[in-house]
């Protein structure tokens, strides 16, 4: 029973730690870091509370040494996620009627855990797992997830709250239910936060899920894993699998209690699932909520009014943070000739002085990009630019697997404004600039709204407020998540609800009660406190000497 109002703790961004020399948290991650390379883990999938392992193993390495073997998980196949699907079903009605602060509690548990004892751990494991800096690990892994956890209870309360009027003599109450089904959590290999964050936004509403994570962050999902257990996650309520995506879409989209899907990877991937969710529309119990955020081509343009410092340090930062691996990465830059040669010093000047190797050497600002499929394809991009007279490389350019798989920093500068590196997704430390006369500012927002099919993030660049509000008006569809004088990466929860439209998504804003709305089905209830006992309304009634037989109202 529910004997009170409820209202949560109040949300606050987790404070970023330094990790500065001779802080405690830089001992205490470097000692995590020695411990996890010192065993080899053998991970498992997670399904109805059980860990199941079916000999079927893969090696996880870390991308920036690709020979060192970190551990092993256990593949599963197609029964393994039949089996995750009855788990969650099995049980969906006692999550589902557990009150709403009762699982509340489950999830501030797992801030509070993650804001201590489990921060160095999961920090590690993304360092090692996914090749992140010291820096980038503790604003993803740590600081984000936490943020997730808590400003994603107070959506929840704020959500409930949302009640209708009623009228005298009645009570009008809605409640928030969970879909019917189980939701298909599908999470990508860059962010922890996020492999965090869609299954638990889902299941905080009160459903259950079969998560599925990328093989590439499958070392730290594990640790997620043992998060939720420890925060009091109930059997079956997350269901962990690592399964083939077709094998696993195979099962998931042609079930019958198939709820929703809440994805974040590939816009071709997305496309595809959603096509294969409308052939199979007429299998389902409802209609499933299909919730995405995918790719990115993302923009900064800066005016000829722009601080050139200031629009090169936010390339710098906005393009080669976690290697360019952000959907949010800036990955095109429109320059006025004014500004050129300035910016380009400056950005050359930054590319200098970067360190690129093994995350456990905290001096390195550059990590190794994820696999040898993004290498290879970075790798050729960077190529085609040495050999095209359209292009020009003003840094970088160069690139190395032998150990990791390091991609340098490049820079291309494009004299085409449709050059292809202006146009397709690379998601990697490559950058393209071009440079247009300053007096075309308004020419090239027409450009920056229509290269693209994307439309995530951008940043415009201006110490002129008519070039701000010009900018801002122009590209009003060109991204979900727009920024004025500054990089357009770092959105924080509760500050900055992340998402974009277009082919970035369906823009339901990951960190905002926007996004929570999209895991309940509600169902409006009305109580009539003395219900009527005669059918007649009050217009039927006869007046005085009214004639009945003549207004038809008496008589056959």
């Amino acid at each position: 029973m529910s004997n009170g109002f409820f209202n949560v703790p109040t949300p606050i961004n987790e404070p970023v730690k330094s990790y500065a020399p001779g802080s405690k948290e830089r001992d205490e991650l470097q000692q995590m870091l020695r411990e996890l390379k010192q065993q080899q883990v053998d991970v498992p999938m997670y399904i109805g509370g059980q860990e199941v392992r079916t000999g079927n193993t893969q090696t996880i390495s870390p991308p920036h040494d690709h020979q060192y073997v970190l551990g092993h998980f256990h593949e599963g196949d197609a029964s393994h996620v039949t089996q995750a699907i009855e788990a969650a079903l099995a049980a969906r009605e006692q999550w589902a009627s557990l009150p709403w602060q009762q699982r509340a509690s489950i999830f501030l548990k797992a801030a509070e855990l993650l804001a201590g004892p489990y921060r160095a751990r999961l920090n590690a494991a993304t360092m090692l797992g996914q090749s992140k800096n010291a820096y980038q690990a503790e604003i993803d892994a740590a600081c984000e997830l936490i943020d997730f956890f808590r400003f994603n209870v107070h959506y929840m309360q704020e959500l409930y709250k949302q009640q209708p009027q009623s009228a005298p003599g009645m009570w009008n109450y809605l409640e928030h239910r969970p879909l019917e089904g189980f939701v298909f959590a599908l999470t990508p290999f860059n962010f922890t936060s996020i492999a965090g964050n869609l299954p638990t936004s889902v299941a905080m509403m009160g459903n259950v899920v079969v998560w599925k994570p990328a093989y590439a962050q499958i070392y730290s999902a594990h640790v997620l894993m043992e998060l939720f257990q420890e925060a009091g996650v109930p059997d079956g309520v997350i269901n962990l699998v690592y399964a083939d995506g077709p094998v696993a879409g195979e099962v998931i989209f042609n079930h019958r209690d198939f709820a929703g899907i809440h994805f974040t990877g590939s816009t071709g991937v997305f496309q595809n699932i959603w096509k294969t969710i409308g052939q199979n529309i007429h299998k389902y119990k409802s209609y499933p909520r299909i919730v995405g955020e995918t790719g990115g081509k993302d923009f900064i343009i800066a005016h000829s009014s722009a601080n050139a410092k200031q629009v090169a340090t936010a390339i710098t930062r906005g393009a080669f943070e976690y290697q360019g691996q952000k959907c949010s990465a800036a990955s095109r830059v429109y320059i006025p000739s004014n500004l050129y040669e300035e910016v380009k010093g400056y950005v050359q000047e930054d590319l200098k002085s970067f360190k690129m190797g093994d995350v456990e050497d905290f001096s390195n600002f550059i990590n190794a990009v994820i696999t040898e499929t993004s290498f290879d394809k970075l790798a050729k991009y960077i190529d085609g630019a040495k050999a095209d007279p359209d292009a020009e490389i003003i840094a970088g350019g160069n690139y190395d697997k032998s150990k990791g798989y390091f991609i340098e920093p490049t820079v291309i500068v494009a004299k085409d404004p449709k050059y292809v590196t202006m146009c397709e997704e690379l998601f990697g430390p490559v950058l393209t600039m071009h440079v247009y006369e300053a007096d075309q500012f308004e020419e090239t927002l027409a450009l920056v709204d229509s290269t693209s099919p994307y439309a995530l993030t951008g940043a415009v660049f201006s110490r002129d407020r008519y070039a701000i509000d010009l900018a801002a008006k122009r590209l009003t569809n060109a991204a979900g998540n727009f920024y004025i004088n500054d990089k357009p990466t770092g959105a924080v929860v509760g500050q900055q609800p992340f998402g974009g439209a277009r082919a970035s998504g369906t823009n339901d804003k990951a960190g905002s009660l926007l996004n929570l709305l999209r895991w309940v089905s509600p169902r409006a209830i009305k109580e009539t406190f003395v219900p009527p006992v005669d059918y007649r309304y009050p217009f039927m009634g006869v007046e005085t000497g009214e004639d009945l037989n003549a207004t038809g109202q008496g008589g056959f």
